[in-house]
């Protein structure tokens, strides 16, 4: 009888560790799955944030662009303003010197404004060749002249920020 009493011991001890480990692994389970249910919840927030900022962004830019063309456009609109007014004025100038004078200060008010928006012209006249920077028209013979250089600029070239936009247009020796 002890032997049997000592089974039955020995197996309510084995069925009370396996019911603690069973109940370890509930424990476990509901923990994890909890954890789950965080992580499927976090997961859900940031893919309707990046749904929305997917939405949101291309607004955003097209707003960032028609803000800078208004920001251009009204850096531009004093120029265009001493144009008309230049040219009212054009028929009453007392001779073409006034005119041209007039003229000049437009043109080196547009080139201000230019400069104040990143875009410089490229000095090219009396310069080395490059072809970064400046686009060959034509070569011509000038024996008081080095190899490659720029003799004379059909169309001014520019760059935005220091990147070319427009290459200078020029004839080389």
């Amino acid at each position: 009888m002890k032997e049997k009493n000592r089974e039955k011991l020995k197996e309510l001890k084995q069925s009370k560790a396996k019911k603690d480990e069973v109940e370890k692994l509930h424990r476990l389970i509901d923990d994890l799955q909890k954890e789950k249910d965080e992580l499927f919840g976090k997961l859900q927030r940031v893919s309707a944030d990046y749904a929305n900022y997917q939405k949101r962004a291309p607004k955003q830019i097209a707003d960032t662009i028609c803000y800078e063309k208004e920001k251009i456009i009204k850096t531009l609109l004093p120029i265009l303003d001493n144009f008309e007014h230049t040219l009212a004025n054009a028929d009453s100038a007392e001779n073409v010197d006034v005119l041209i004078k007039g003229i000049k200060i437009i043109y080196d008010q547009m080139l201000e404004t230019l400069k104040s928006h990143g875009v410089e012209q490229i000095k090219a006249l009396g310069e080395k060749f490059d072809p970064a920077l400046h686009e060959a028209m034509m070569k011509k013979g000038d024996a008081s002249q080095e190899e490659n250089i720029v003799l004379e600029e059909f169309q001014k070239g520019y760059k935005l920020n220091g990147r070319v936009i427009r290459p200078t247009k020029a004839i080389i020796s």
